[in-house]
């Protein structure tokens, strides 16, 4: 019997011409999320040492509880509905009958092996630390991002959008990211219908609602996620970590993402993945 000694050509490139970005953020107890949802908590309900075997060994277990749409998550085409229908003009009322939404749910999206685009939009504003609490990116702020970097956005893509406020995610006081009485920076109507226009197959954001909050509003208008989700059939990724891509000025890569197949949930938490080829 013989074993080749010939070195894995995939093997190769992932241990040594790639980098992979991170973009998801650690889900911690207490992180800052939106008050719509139910909170992430994590505990251990067995320690080292609570059992042990009679050779010794012991094993320590975790409970999780939390919304999906809690850290960075992405929401599914089944999160959103407006007059009464979802994408496609499907009845949302008894899409949700048995408590499960079959057709629509997170686990219809299928793994993401695409395009990415990063628009870096405070870079191409001249404002590199971030765009203002409550700024509305507008379409031209899109396309000026676009052009200044050289990565249109093509049909398929997943198009990311740094506003800056990534930055205040690890904040300690949690509000700040919220940005309940301050806004949070994003994409409006006009800048979301830009994004469908242009057939990205997702989107994501380093925001806690992808989309523009105006000061003291809230969430309680969300006019993005109903032009893409329910009437483009986009998926929204959201709190992302874009910071380290946006220093590297990485703006085109492999993106990678999976979401949990939680049958008929309207959304799930996500690890997504920049890669690019080192050099």
């Amino acid at each position: 019997m013989t074993t080749s000694t010939t070195p894995d050509p995939l093997l190769q490139a992932l241990t040594g011409s790639l980098r992979t970005y991170d973009l998801g953020r650690p889900l911690t107890v207490g992180m800052p999320q939106s008050p719509n949802h139910p909170a992430f908590w994590h505990t251990l309900p067995r320690r080292h040492g609570d059992m042990v075997r009679s050779d010794g060994g012991s094993a320590a277990n975790d409970m999780i509880s939390m919304g999906t749409h809690v850290g960075t998550h992405i929401d599914a085409l089944a999160h959103v509905s407006h007059d009464g229908r979802m994408f496609g003009g499907l009845d949302a009322a008894e899409a949700g009958v048995g408590g499960k939404y079959v057709e629509l749910g997170v686990h219809t999206i299928a793994p993401m092996i695409r395009r990415g685009v990063l628009l870096d939009v405070p870079a191409a504003l001249g404002t590199p630390e971030g765009c203002d609490p409550g700024y509305e990116i507008t379409p031209a702020d899109l396309g000026a991002a676009e052009e200044r970097q050289g990565t249109p956005v093509r049909p398929g893509d997943v198009v990311l959008i740094r506003s800056g406020w990534g930055r205040h995610f690890t904040d300690p006081d949690r509000n700040v990211y919220i940005g309940g009485a301050s806004g949070v920076p994003g994409v409006g109507e006009a800048g979301a219908m830009w994004l469908a226009e242009r057939g990205a197959h997702a989107v994501g954001a380093d925001t806690i609602a992808f989309e523009c909050l105006h000061p003291g509003a809230g969430h309680s208008v969300l006019p993005a996620h109903r032009v893409l989700l329910v009437e483009n059939g986009i998926y929204i990724v959201e709190a992302m970590a874009l910071e380290e891509l946006a220093a590297d000025g990485v703006h085109e890569f492999m993106f990678v993402l999976s979401p949990l197949p939680i049958f008929g949930a309207t959304g799930s938490p996500v690890r997504p993945l920049a890669v690019v080829t080192r050099g």
